[in-house]
């Protein structure tokens, strides 16, 4: 039976989500070894993947469970049990054969938290504290994202993939309880690619911003701080 987990995690203390034959210390590296001791040897394979010290809400990952696991409401108990309080199953459920957590989606939501002011010990791992923010200038130049572009310079380098565009539906920027908050929509990302598309909007002007978009010139870009990202939604409905 093919099951899609939803799972939501704390990046912080892992090496990215992506399991590594060098460490087990990945999210999926644990999930892995959980399944495992259940005798489930499946691979869990995953919407895409999160780097070093990016969080998730909803992430998603599809599993082939043997017969003998027919009952997911225990099996996600147990889960849940054997992880670390660092990642969290939040649902399993029961998908068709053909369903695949990365190929099916239909588009990504991530968000990108940001502070003014200085750090505290409680929220440094999840928020990227900035002294000060032109907030005037996010909120108008996030809106240049939206649409399709080759963002071949938004991206890792290193990367191995077939194309370099991408579709972004939705991108704004809104306050909500003393921070703020960068919303992005797409039908998919690069490696690295929020954080350097939140880099340029923290130090480029609009114009450079677009000239990067076009691939007309290349603007020095130092990404943002990964511990500030979270992926928030899979949708694999339009």
């Amino acid at each position: 039976m093919r099951c899609a987990l939803t799972l939501a995690y704390d990046g912080t203390n892992f090496l990215g989500s992506q399991t590594q034959e060098s460490s087990p210390n990945t999210i999926f590296g644990r999930v892995e070894s959980a399944l495992g001791q259940l005798n489930i040897d499946s691979k869990a394979t995953p919407s895409g993947r999160t780097d070093r010290g990016v969080h998730a809400a909803g992430q998603v990952c599809h599993i082939d469970l043997p017969e003998f696991w027919s009952n997911l409401t225990k099996l996600k108990k147990v889960l849940n049990d054997m992880l670390p309080s660092s990642i969290h199953i939040k649902s399993i459920k029961a998908v068709d054969d053909d369903f695949h957590a990365r190929y099916s989606a239909k588009k990504r939501v991530y968000r990108y938290i940001i502070k003014e002011g200085q750090s505290n010990p409680f929220e440094d791992n999840y928020v990227t504290f900035l002294d000060s923010v032109d907030f005037t200038k996010i909120e108008k130049n996030i809106k240049l994202f939206c649409g399709e572009f080759d963002f071949k310079r938004f991206m890792k380098s290193g990367s191995d993939i077939k194309s370099t565009t991408r579709v972004i539906y939705r991108a704004f920027a809104y306050r909500h309880k003393g921070f703020i908050i960068l919303n992005f929509e797409a039908n998919g990302f690069l490696r690295s690619q929020i954080r350097l598309m939140v880099g340029a909007l923290l130090t480029l002007d609009a114009n450079e911003i677009r000239e990067q978009l076009e691939c007309k010139k290349r603007h020095k870009i130092k990404p943002a701080k990964s511990n500030g990202l979270y992926l928030s939604k899979i949708k694999y409905r339009c």
